[in-house]
């Protein structure tokens, strides 16, 4: 399969990217800053892609996340490239009966397995879980 996404630039450092579908997103290298930076566009990518598959797994396991956000941060080469040489990604769940032995699964296989994110970057990507106290009424989410 292949993908195919175009990027036009439209002044300066600022671009707009446009995939097949028409999805736009602008990117941004000026100031001030009307997008994100392609550095940081990455790390949303894997972000939402190991999100994506945590969130069907957990639902696979009959334990739907009522509340998650994951954080990614990245850390940089001090010379050019400039690539991600560590990158953190921490999942932040909660939702009546989720287990942090499940929710570490899943993050586990999101990141060994499926995320074509994390599997195409050249960095050393570590995760971290945290399952948060539910609050909610049982039943809720």
């Amino acid at each position: 399969m292949t993908k195919k996404v175009v990027v036009h630039q439209i002044v300066g450092h600022r671009f707009l990217g446009v995939n097949e579908q028409g999805d736009k997103v602008m990117i941004d290298g000026d100031q001030p800053a009307t997008g994100p930076r392609p550095m940081e566009l990455l790390l949303m990518a894997l972000g939402a892609c190991t999100a994506y598959d945590v969130v069907d797994i957990m639902r696979k396991k009959k334990q739907p996340l009522a509340r998650y956000r994951v954080e990614v941060e990245g850390e940089r080469a001090e010379t050019h490239p400039k690539r991600y040489t560590r990158i953190t990604v921490t999942h932040i769940a909660s939702g009546p009966g989720v287990t942090l032995e499940a929710l570490e699964r899943a993050v586990h296989l999101s990141h060994t397995k499926y995320c074509s994110v994390s599997a195409t970057l050249n960095a050393e990507i570590t995760t971290r879980v945290v399952l948060e106290p539910w609050e909610g009424e049982e039943g809720e989410g």
